[in-house]
């Protein structure tokens, strides 16, 4: 363990856990060198990485209150209940290693507290304007109620944050236990624990981050095939926690390799079928356009959106039929 010690006790833990990406590391916590808010503490936890943030570490030691851990591999939640193990914060904040924190996150946090109290909360991710066009694109789908951001959803009744931006108390840590998934939906899974103890779980719309997501489309399908895979297992530890909407990527992957066989049977139908893949796509490219303001991200939004949903639907239905032994 390597640390920079604080002058006074830290309101908020901040937990990064981290493997083989230093490059995204460093780029994260310069921008929580740049928080209005200063009174947090900074958990570097290296899951067992071959090309390691040490140096990362040493750059902004005398920047940030940062203290380094490496561990054995074991996964990102119990990396991350590692980093609550050793916290010293009222609240533990986890963030990704693809992120970007804008410099009013903490403001943001600390303004809803003076009006409201949750246990636990999430926030937004968007992309930035320094981000490639794809990674805009992606994470434009990965938002868009058109796609699984619609599933994700965005009100604060019934919310559930995701482990790129998520806040719990260390009420809600005791009570939990933290994760207990490795990897996978891990994040999922300890909101529905949480909801079903009673605890206030919530949403703060101003506390966004900027989310990089992949760098290629090949990345980002196994990241959302994942996704869907998750989605399954939490269904099948939280009995009812799969719902009709969750079905939807399954479902659309599913009618787009039907189409063939159902326009060769049924030409009018094939048709008509076709034809609603191909608005639903101009709706998302018109989407893309009205939220971005740039024409390279509506382009790459159409393949973003079809490899998301197609990703996310594969590994939805792999998982459900390995339920079944059908895999």
């Amino acid at each position: 363990m390597l640390t920079f010690a604080a002058m006074q006790p830290p309101k908020y833990s901040v937990i990064i856990p981290v493997y083989n990406r230093p490059h995204e590391v460093q780029e994260l916590l310069e921008s929580l060198t740049r928080q209005s808010y200063k009174n947090f503490e900074v958990l570097l936890v290296e899951d067992g990485s071959d090309k390691t943030s040490k140096h990362v570490f040493e750059m902004y030691a005398g920047k940030l209150n940062l203290t380094y851990f490496f561990k054995p591999n074991s996964g990102p939640g119990p990396s991350r209940n590692f980093g609550f193990e050793h916290a010293h914060g009222e609240f533990m904040v986890v963030f990704d290693s693809d992120c970007l924190i804008p410099p009013t996150y903490f403001e943001a946090v600390e303004k809803f507290f003076q009006t409201e109290s949750l246990d636990a909360w999430g926030g937004p991710d968007r992309g930035h304007s320094e981000f490639s066009a794809l990674q805009q694109a992606m994470a434009f789908t990965m938002a868009s109620v058109l796609t699984t951001g619609g599933i994700r959803g965005k009100s604060k009744a019934g919310f559930q944050p995701r482990s790129f931006n998520m806040g719990i108390s260390r009420k809600a840590y005791k009570l939990t236990g933290g994760f207990v998934f490795a990897r996978f939906a891990e994040d999922i899974e300890l909101s529905v624990r949480m909801r079903k103890l009673g605890l206030r779980v919530g949403l703060i719309p101003e506390a966004f981050v900027y989310h990089k997501r992949r760098t290629s489309l090949q990345q980002f399908r196994t990241q959302v095939a994942n996704f869907g895979k998750g989605r399954v297992l939490v269904g099948q530890t939280h009995r009812g926690e799969v719902k009709l909407t969750h079905w939807f990527p399954a479902v659309f992957l599913m009618g787009l390799l039907l189409l063939p066989i159902v326009w060769f049977i049924f030409p009018v139908v094939g048709k008509l079928l076709a034809l609603a893949y191909g608005l639903y796509f101009i709706a998302i490219g018109t989407d893309a356009y009205y939220t971005t303001r740039s024409a390279a991200v509506t382009v790459l939004s159409i393949p973003a959106a079809f490899v998301q949903l197609t990703g996310y639907g594969y590994g939805f239905l792999k998982q459900w039929l390995a339920g079944f032994g059908l895999q």
